[in-house]
């Protein structure tokens, strides 16, 4: 991430964090939510589970906050990687951290809310599709895969997030990616096909979701 003159680091940040600041925490919440909150809501399909996962991973990191060195350039591949963790069976996951979560307030959409519901039902619809052809994939791939669909992260900090090796990450990002092209062409045909019946005319047109190329 590139800082703004005067802007403390995330080193700067963790450290005083690490000394008992709030505001220091605080921060790293404001730099951070989006990102995690867009990664959650990829790997559940849902707006709300996201939004209650974004607030348990800052809760789990700020638990094991001491687990990682102050010495940080970036603390987003540690909290990609508790995310990663936690959304792995996010129903569990929230209701462990229900009653914490309710304490910690997500910012306010300033968009209409009509017009937000809207954008959020085709979200959704659009990645539970992506979703099923995910779930094709072996859990240690679609982790990786995942990750790097973020673009923020490099393959060395995606093995840092996942603790695996950086040779690791680059053959299961390859396989993952080809298998996902095959998966979703499939799952756009079955669709496809479904909606026909469903219609009872021919065989719509419908183009296959593509994966992202990184």
């Amino acid at each position: 991430m590139n800082l703004s003159s005067g802007e403390p680091s995330d080193e700067d940040l963790w450290r005083d964090a690490l000394e008992g600041s709030a505001d220091a925490w605080d921060a790293l919440f404001v730099r951070y939510h989006r990102a995690i909150y867009n990664f959650c809501f990829r790997r559940t399909g849902l707006w709300s589970a996201a939004e209650d996962l974004t607030s348990a991973v800052f809760l789990e990191a700020w638990r094991r906050r001491t687990q990682i060195r102050p010495q940080v350039a970036s603390a987003l591949p540690w909290l990609y990687g508790i995310a990663t963790m936690l959304t792995r069976n996010h129903h569990r996951t929230l209701r462990r951290h229900r009653d914490a979560l309710d304490r910690i307030p997500l910012p306010e959409s300033a968009g209409d809310p009509a017009e937000e519901v809207a954008a959020r039902v085709d979200a959704e619809r659009q990645v539970a599709r992506l979703r099923v052809a995910l779930r094709q994939l072996p859990r240690q791939d679609r982790d990786v895969l995942e990750l790097a669909a973020t673009g923020q992260l490099s393959h060395a900090e995606i093995a840092a997030a996942l603790g695996i090796p950086i040779g690791t990450v680059k053959s299961r990002l390859s396989r993952a990616r080809q298998r996902l092209g095959e998966h979703v062409d499939r799952v756009a045909r079955e669709d496809a096909g479904e909606n026909a019946r469903h219609s009872g005319v021919g065989r719509p047109s419908l183009p296959g979701i593509r994966p992202r190329r990184y």
